[in-house]
């Protein structure tokens, strides 16, 4: 350390050596000042101006701030951009301080362990999540500060296990031991954290004793010791952990959860345009998060979704009801996170106020409850007159307009404390005091100019014109100050009501910031029956949602076949219909057997994707317990959905279009079951045609033989249609579209049989291509119809011993082959073999196949 550190710099510096992987917001005054490389990176994050600070024989420090007041706002900005702030206050008092003020780091904050500011979704968890390695299993334990919640699951040492949890949990940041530091890093940049595993301590066996693995009591330990360590606050508003297993719901890789815009959109990740923004009209921001989760994590029980059903029934039957009840939901605050700032300590008095609210609307919210009658609703209901003595506290203490700020005062009612009245009335009888002794002096003087002033330095004085000090009486005032055109004066009285004012003003602020603590204290311990309480309104905003949603766009409610078949009739794509005027979409019935799987084919914009993901969302919505668009629906449960729509390279991987689809594809053949739906656009269309349709043949042929999952495949390859005559499960369906002098019409009606043109030109003409490529299209697209020679390729018999789940590496088939063993057959594949496609002209390579099938048809000399 440079012997001319100032003893500021010397504390600031060694405050800092222990957070180095964080901004150090030190306290100064009334600003968080940052300096050296933090000021510099600072300034650049926050576009704040960057200063220097002059320091004796050496150079100048860089240096900036931001006031201490609008903290908030910068600070939601660091976290948002990924990094973490650790808040460094003054903890003695400045007159009492010999040399320096004693300064401690009292708060880490980090983007997992948030509690409140603009970097906080409402809408969303912010979880923080735990990862311990531990051989062939990993911990995952996940944590939301905000609310309380908490998981645990162990999961296998399959990263796509890993991707799967962290997609649902969407996690903020990720802690892990600091060992694992580079490894997990690589997979999760910018969002990794670092801790050694403790030992649980006997404080946290409440929270972990459900935990009977050594790897998850590991996983906890890591993550409660970092919020501990970061937070140093009371861990009490956390939930005691639960044990999950991975499978319990329907389970969604990221790439099916991208393809399927479940929660957000793939282009401009927003809300709207997803099954989330369609299905949200939820009231509460509590019932907001839960349906969130619901949409991600469908379920896989029939009687829990059944028991779903069953109460949006309840609530779509009582519509006056489920109004009245909408309304009532308008007055509950976010209670889930307001119990837990209560017990974390940086709760206000306006979200006191918020909670008050709340609790008063509860028991008519519970009475429309009862009222619908229904067993599922009244076993959830919770015993609301357990929060009649804290509405009443409520009630009796905090004003309906407190201020922001808890050490300013005014937030006590009064009637209340009787001391705090005390302080009160002192200083309101003290005040109409000195506007008496005003118009007392100015009539005794016969200055009608005579003020009586008050300013936080020199506190109260009799303030009197310099033009009309001559009229003061000999004796009567003490000079106090002189200002350029008037004298102020003090008496002893005057100075004695001056002590009484100000000092039962400081002693009321004082005394009503101890009674907040008091009242915070107290509201802190119901904590676990309001976290209950939450949890009943959020479930009941969900399934009153679905009802709402369910009316007002015309769902309906599925049932579930035993025989796994699925048949919608009149099914809706739920976000496009919703994009369009009324009556404008076209329903579809969709229809599939036990084994059943529809090859799709039709013109490009004519709505196979649609349909694709028609099936997966209305199937994702029974499963959650939500009505679906069909006229009618029967449905099987599935266990999984894979996709693989739409292309897009993967730039920061180094993949391709076609290497992401043979990943996405890859997803599907290894993990899916015979109870699982694939869906499957295009499948082969980022390589050579021929590629393409060897792999898209091959690939229906695996899942026909070896899995026997619900699959829909689209595709432009209508030699594959034939398929339909090889594979007993499959049947071709089209996207039926017109042509009308010389103008396609796209019906985007699916009916059964196989579509013979692609009206790709068409649509090019559309998108407005020159009409030179257009004509030049349409020339060339004659020629290859009239060469065609592309056929499919009989699948092969699986020898008798092999079942279909024992069939996990079936032999590729060729797409087509030459049998006849002649020297002209031979001739001729030589001759392709010899063929460069690649540097050919299009016109060169039709002349070249022209050739040969010239030189086949001939009859051999």
């Amino acid at each position: 350390m440079p012997e001319t550190d100032t003893p500021m710099m010397k504390q600031y510096k060694d405050i800092k050596a222990a957070y180095t992987d964080a901004f150090l917001f030190y306290r100064l005054g009334d600003f968080y000042e940052m300096f050296f490389d933090d000021a510099e990176l600072a300034a650049r994050e926050l576009e704040i101006t960057l200063t220097k600070r002059g320091q004796k024989n050496e150079n100048d420090i860089p240096m900036c701030g931001v006031p201490y007041h609008s903290a908030e706002g910068y600070i939601a900005t660091l976290i948002e951009k990924g990094y973490k702030i650790a808040i460094c206050e003054q903890v003695e008092d400045p007159a009492k301080a010999k040399g320096v003020v004693k300064r401690e780091v009292v708060r880490m904050i980090t983007p997992g362990t948030i509690m409140e500011g603009r970097a906080l979704d409402e809408t969303e968890n912010n979880f923080l999540v735990a990862m311990v390695p531990n051989g062939t299993e990993t911990a995952f334990v996940k944590a939301d500060l905000t609310t309380g919640e908490t998981a645990a699951a162990l999961l296998s040492d399959d990263v796509g296990e890993w991707q799967r949890e962290m997609t649902t949990a969407h996690p903020k940041e990720i802690v892990v031991p600091e060992e694992q530091e580079g490894v997990m890093a690589d997979m999760y940049r910018g969002m990794i954290s670092t801790g050694s595993v403790p030992e649980l301590k006997p404080e946290w066996e409440e929270l972990t004793g459900a935990l009977e693995s050594g790897t998850l009591r590991d996983g906890a330990a890591l993550l409660l010791s970092y919020v501990e360590r970061t937070q140093q606050r009371s861990l009490g508003h956390l939930q005691p952990f639960t044990v999950y297993e991975p499978n319990r719901t329907m389970q969604l890789d990221m790439h099916s959860r991208r393809n399927l815009e479940l929660t957000e959109t793939m282009m401009g990740k927003t809300k709207d345009g997803s099954l989330l923004g369609v299905l949200d009209r939820t009231v509460t921001a509590m019932g907001c998060r839960k349906l969130r989760r619901w949409i991600e994590e469908p379920l896989l029980s029939r009687p829990a979704i059944e028991e779903r059903y069953g109460m949006v029934a309840s609530f779509a039957e009582n519509f006056f009801a489920r109004e009245d009840l909408r309304e009532h939901l308008r007055d509950v605050y976010d209670i889930e996170r307001l119990a837990g700032k209560a017990v974390y300590g940086n709760i206000n008095a306006r979200e006191l106020v918020q909670l008050r609210r709340t609790l008063q609307a509860v028991p008519a919210i519970a009475d429309l409850l009862g009222g619908m009658n229904n067993p599922a609703i009244n076993e959830r209901l919770v015993d609301v007159s357990a929060f009649q003595e804290l509405e009443e506290l409520l009630d009796r203490s905090l004003v309906d307009d407190p201020p922001f700020g808890v050490q300013e005062g005014g937030m006590f009612r009064s009637g209340f404390h009787e001391e705090l009245d005390q302080y009160r009335e002192a200083g309101q009888n003290g005040k109409q005091w000195i506007a008496e002794l005003e118009q007392k002096e100015r009539a005794e003087t016969g200055i009608k100019s005579l003020k009586v002033g008050y300013n936080r330095v020199f506190g109260y004085y009799i303030e009197i014109t310099r033009a009309n000090t001559h009229l003061i009486p000999d004796g009567r005032y003490e000079r106090k100050q002189t200002l350029t055109n008037a004298e102020r004066y003090i008496t002893p009285e005057l100075k004695e009501k001056e002590d009484l004012i100000l000092g039962s003003a400081d002693r009321a602020v004082h005394l009503e910031y101890e009674l907040f603590l008091d009242l915070r204290e107290r509201v802190a311990g119901y904590v676990r029956p309001l976290q209950e309480l939450a949890d009943l309104l959020s479930e009941m905003d969900v399934l009153q949602n679905f009802a709402h949603v369910s009316e007002r766009l015309g769902y309906v409610r599925p049932a579930f076949s035993t025989d796994k078949t699925l048949a919608v009739r009149g099914g809706r794509h739920p976000v496009v219909e919703t994009m369009l005027t009324a009556g404008e979409f076209v329903a579809n019935d969709t229809h599939m057997d036990e084994h059943g799987m529809l090859l799709i084919t039709g013109p490009n914009m004519a709505g196979k994707s649609t349909v694709m993901r028609q099936v997966a969302l209305i199937t994702i919505m029974a499963q959650i317990g939500c009505f679906v668009p069909a006229e009618e629906a029967e449905l099987p449960l599935f266990d999984r959905i894979f996709t693989r729509i739409g292309a897009a390279d993967d730039l920061t991987s180094g993949q391709s279009t076609f290497m992401v689809e043979m990943k996405e594809t890859q997803q599907a053949l290894l993990n899916a079951s015979a109870d699982s739906l694939i869906l499957l656009d295009e499948i082969g269309r980022g390589t050579s045609t021929y590629d393409g349709m060897a792999l898209a043949q091959a690939i229906m042929e695996y899942i026909h033989a070896t899995i026997g999952a619900k699959t829909l495949f689209s595709t432009h390859y209508h030699e594959l249609t034939v398929m339909e005559d090889h594979l007993p499960a499959l049947r071709n369906v089209h996207v039926r579209a017109v042509e009308e002098d010389g103008e396609i019409i796209f019906l985007h009606r699916v009916e059964p049989g196989k579509a013979d043109r692609s009206y790709g030109i068409y649509v090019a003409k559309l998108a407005g291509l020159p009409p030179q490529v257009i004509e030049r299209s349409e020339t060339i697209l004659k020629s290859f119809e009239q060469q065609k020679t592309a056929a499919y390729a009989v699948p092969e018999e699986p020898a008798p011993e092999t079942t279909v789940r024992e069939a996990k590496e079936p032999e590729q088939l060729a797409l087509f082959s030459i049998d006849d063993g002649s020297a002209r057959a031979k001739e001729i594949m030589s001759e392709l073999k010899r063929t460069d496609v690649l540097r050919m002209s299009p016109m060169d390579a039709i002349e070249k196949l022209y050739q040969l099938q010239q030189y086949a048809n001939q009859e051999e000399e």
